[in-house]
């Protein structure tokens, strides 16, 4: 059982229990992506895999369950990668980790016109008002969405903000994986 407190819906529940997961593997990590599956449904169909996740002992109340999948690979575009992914119908939603970096709204007047991707990023990344951030989105088929931000230099789990909009843009591209 992980430490992450009773949140009040299961998809909060897991958006925090993947931050817990991410927070445990530290700093500087490549993008996490993982899918949401129905814990109840997941021990009646693939018992042996739910053992194997340590959910045989869970209560039934337990709503879902993030499974990790393969690396993300880091040669590719994010949006571009998302673009390619489609769920088999037993994934209820899907979330994502990803750490960037952050600038506040006060700098956004400060940014120097005409600058390319590459080097936008390299302004941000010598910003000195900048922030590391962890993101954890998360979104079900039926476009429920759930958020948690965790500042680097804030790392601890009364820290982490947790919404359904906080990171729109993500959410919406997670959102899209599940379109037909």
């Amino acid at each position: 059982m992980s430490n992450t407190p009773m949140a009040a819906s299961p998809l909060t529940r897991a958006v925090l229990e993947i931050d817990e997961y991410a927070s445990g593997l530290g700093w500087d990590q490549p993008a996490r992506l993982f899918a949401l599956v129905d814990t109840a449904q997941l021990r009646a169909q693939e018992p042996s895999l739910a053992a194997q996740l340590g959910l045989q002992d869970e209560p039934e109340t337990t709503g879902l369950t993030p499974i990790e999948q393969d690396e993300i690979p880091t040669n590719r575009a994010l949006d571009e990668f998302l673009g390619t992914i489609a769920w088999p119908d037993a994934v209820t939603g899907c979330a994502l980790t990803v750490e960037r970096l952050m600038l506040p709204p006060s700098a956004e007047a400060q940014v120097p016109e005409g600058l390319d991707d590459k080097r936008l990023a390299k302004w941000v990344a010598t910003h000195p008002e900048r922030q590391e951030v962890r993101m954890t989105v998360a979104v079900l088929r039926d476009g429920t969405r759930e958020s948690a931000l965790r500042l680097r230099e804030k790392d601890s789990p009364t820290e982490v903000l947790t919404g359904p909009d906080l990171v729109p843009g993500l959410a919406e591209a997670l959102t899209a994986t599940f379109a037909d």
